[in-house]
């Protein structure tokens, strides 16, 4: 299944993606949220569709998406976990995944627009594979990972580098503006997804190609990372885990680009859809 949720943003609906189109799934009763993975919800909603699809109203085309998960309890982030990008910023390969928090409060739905943070001079873009957690996890081994995982999404981290980078190297500082996480169109359950290790992911600036990596060429794969993470906290269903970015970002370009008002950003993902944002000023309506 593709889960999706959509309208006005704070009063989303759930809904399923199809190949036909999307479809509302609010007759269900549940929000895509902590509860509805911690009690086998995925399990539950595809045996209620079965029986139900055919009376499940279409959503119009344009309507908004939000993001494809409710707001989880934790959004983690592994920084550097591709080799190219570590390169291009001059960091070391690390030996240990490198985590940091991204605030809840920066989730926004995939083609959501980017507000540049007030007196932000290096907003910076990174497209990422997610990953969302099915089921609490704790002192998870890493042979056992894969069955605490409820699917993956797209995701774009986007990082405000001088305060990542030249505030006392405090990166949540840096990572955490609103509309800094913009998650979807959809949740793709496991099944939907042939080999998560090879996926292409991109991304372009005004449509010029920025990044373009697999992840075959992540550091740390997915099951380490769950195992990893399972280590140091619990992780709640709904929880997201971004894996980190390939090569092209703006801090590694000579001189660096970061992004203006106006600049459109689309990024995508094999099976898991493609977002866009569009970049505008901070306002103090807008916020």
């Amino acid at each position: 299944m593709k889960l999706i949720r959509f309208g006005v943003p704070g009063a989303e609906k759930p809904g399923i993606a199809t190949a036909t189109g999307n479809f509302d799934v609010s007759a269900f009763g549940e929000d895509f949220g902590e509860k509805f993975f911690e009690t086998d919800g995925l399990t539950r909603l595809a045996q209620w569709w079965e029986k139900h699809a055919k009376d499940c109203p279409a959503v119009p085309a344009g309507t908004r998406l939000g993001s494809a998960v409710a707001r989880p309890s934790k959004i983690i982030c592994i920084g550097l976990n591709y080799a190219d990008h570590a390169k291009e910023t001059n960091a070391p390969i690390p030996k240990e995944p490198i985590v940091f928090f991204k605030s809840t409060s920066a989730l926004v739905g995939p083609n959501d627009d980017l507000i540049i943070p007030r007196g932000s001079q290096k907003t910076d873009w990174e497209v990422e594979l997610v990953v969302v957690i099915g089921k609490k996890a704790s002192y998870v081994e890493e042979k056992d990972a894969m069955d605490y995982i409820a699917g993956y999404c797209l995701h774009n981290d986007y990082s405000e580098r001088e305060f990542q980078l030249e505030r006392n190297g405090q990166w949540v500082k840096g990572k955490s503006n609103d509309t800094f996480a913009p998650l979807g169109p959809w949740m793709a359950t496991k099944d939907e997804i042939k080999d998560v290790h090879n996926l292409r992911l991109w991304l372009t600036v005004n449509g010029k190609k920025m990044q373009d990596g697999t992840t075959a060429n992540l550091i740390f794969s997915l099951p380490f990372l769950v195992s990893y993470l399972s280590q140091f906290m619990t992780l709640l269903p709904g929880d997201v885990i971004s894996t980190g970015t390939p090569a092209g970002v703006g801090l590694g370009m000579n001189p660096p680009v970061y992004l203006k008002p106006g600049d459109v950003i689309e990024l995508g993902i094999d099976g898991l859809g493609s977002s866009k944002q569009t970049a505008v000023a901070y306002k103090a309506n807008n916020s």
